[in-house]
């Protein structure tokens, strides 16, 4: 379990949850069970559920004994669906860490990263349907653009998704291998790999409908957790942070303010931080995933 991730600010991470012994949480990205197992550390009485679809995350979660925890085998769009058929109304703190597990990025078969070779995979939920290699191969044109620039923010998003289409007219693109060969012709000298996950990160966000199920997320947490309880979301790229800053500030993920009769913005959380949260010196020489990774902590509002 050790090997499948190192928790990112993860002391940061259970101080924003601020546990009570007995209450009730969820890991909405369990993974390798790091942030899981600290929490129930803090747990007396309590319960803690963990989310994951990722099928390899399922056996660490069999490692866990503690009888306060429930796996729930989901994507964390559908926390409230599964907290209602556990009987849970109401939780006292939800932990999301956001993003792409160590694990998935180092094994080559699952096509996450640009460092190995293998099938242009990227499914989080490997029993989905839709692959990196269906989106390189199928979408038309105009899609791939749309997901290179808004995902990627890729600067020759239009140009790299005609030369896309133009090269599978003649041959598939299946491989991780053979996407970089098209890509190495649009990268600039020397900023090769940024350009690589720039792209890979568009495709991935894609593939796993990442913004998608996180903005479904969000908006279920007014009503799964309870007032005075806490949202502990870390994320790594600007996109993620933006829809998680504009629902904690502006109580909705398209951060435009929902104003009362009297002009006060409706919004069910409040701030614990005002700006996010990064790692230190120490844990950046220590975990480079930390380098991007911003954490935010907000509070259910009691009236």
């Amino acid at each position: 379990m050790s090997e499948y991730h190192q928790p990112v600010m993860l002391q940061q991470c259970i101080e924003g949850l601020a546990i009570n012994p007995s209450g009730i949480y969820v890991d909405l990205t369990f993974g390798g069970g790091g942030h899981s197992q600290a929490i129930l550390e803090h747990l007396k009485d309590g319960k803690l559920f963990g989310f994951d679809q990722d099928h390899d995350a399922v056996a660490n979660a069999e490692e866990i004994t503690h009888e306060g925890f429930e796996f729930v085998q989901a994507n964390f769009r559908h926390c409230k669906k599964y907290l209602k058929l556990y009987g849970i109304k109401e939780v006292d703190g939800v932990l999301a860490d956001l993003g792409v597990s160590s694990h998935q990025f180092n094994k080559p078969e699952r096509g996450f990263s640009t460092r190995f070779d293998a099938e242009l995979d990227m499914r989080m939920d490997q029993q989905a349907e839709l692959s990196a290699k269906k989106v390189i191969n199928t979408y038309e044109e105009a899609d791939l653009h749309r997901i290179f620039g808004l995902y990627g923010e890729v600067r020759n998003a239009k140009t790299l998704a005609s030369a896309i289409v133009a090269a599978r007219t003649n041959k598939a693109i299946n491989t991780v291998a053979e996407l970089k060969t098209i890509l190495d012709r649009f990268a600039k000298r020397g900023r090769e790999n940024k350009y690589y996950a720039q792209v890979f990160q568009a495709l991935r966000i894609e593939v796993n409908e990442e913004l998608k199920a996180l903005e479904e997320m969000l908006e279920q947490m007014e009503e799964v957790i309870k007032p005075g309880g806490r949202l502990v979301v870390m994320s790594y790229h600007s996109l993620e942070d933006r829809l998680v800053k504009n629902y904690i500030n502006k109580g909705n993920v398209s951060g435009v303010e929902d104003k009362d009769f009297y002009g006060n913005v409706s919004k069910p959380f409040d701030a614990i931080n005002r700006k996010p949260i990064t790692a230190d010196a120490e844990e950046l020489e220590k975990n480079n995933r930390s380098r991007s990774a911003k954490l935010r902590i907000a509070e259910r509002k009691t009236v």
